[in-house]
């Protein structure tokens, strides 16, 4: 099962993430602000690998930039807990799963973005 994610295109699972930031009135441009700061990709970079088919192995591998503040994302995602997830593709799957759930709850982006 955790392979088959790994295979699967970032841009494929990207409109989900997107619309379920927007069924909770927040927005695209506040999903790729979060996308940024979690992986160092500058907007251009992100717009081409939503487009070209690129895996989130390879999306996350290639990251210029992982923020070292992702850390301290903690809690639970689909049932499991963050912190006890020992492979590191599918850590930086669920930070990203749980910084778009905090997007979509409410929670202001300063505090999604690890700053307060």
């Amino acid at each position: 099962m955790a392979h088959r994610i790994y295979t699967t295109s970032f841009g494929s699972v990207y409109p989900h993430y997107v619309a379920k930031a927007e069924r909770k009135a927040r927005t695209k441009a506040e999903v790729d602000e979060i996308i940024r700061w979690l992986t160092g990709y500058e907007q251009d970079a992100l717009e081409a690998l939503i487009g070209d088919g690129t895996d989130f192995e390879t999306f996350f591998a290639k990251a210029p930039a992982l923020n070292p503040a992702r850390r301290s994302i903690t809690g639970k995602i689909c049932g499991v807990t963050i912190e006890e997830i020992e492979e590191e593709t599918m850590r930086e799957i669920r930070y990203l799963d749980k910084l778009v759930d905090e997007l979509a709850k409410g929670r202001p982006m300063e505090k999604i973005l690890r700053q307060s």
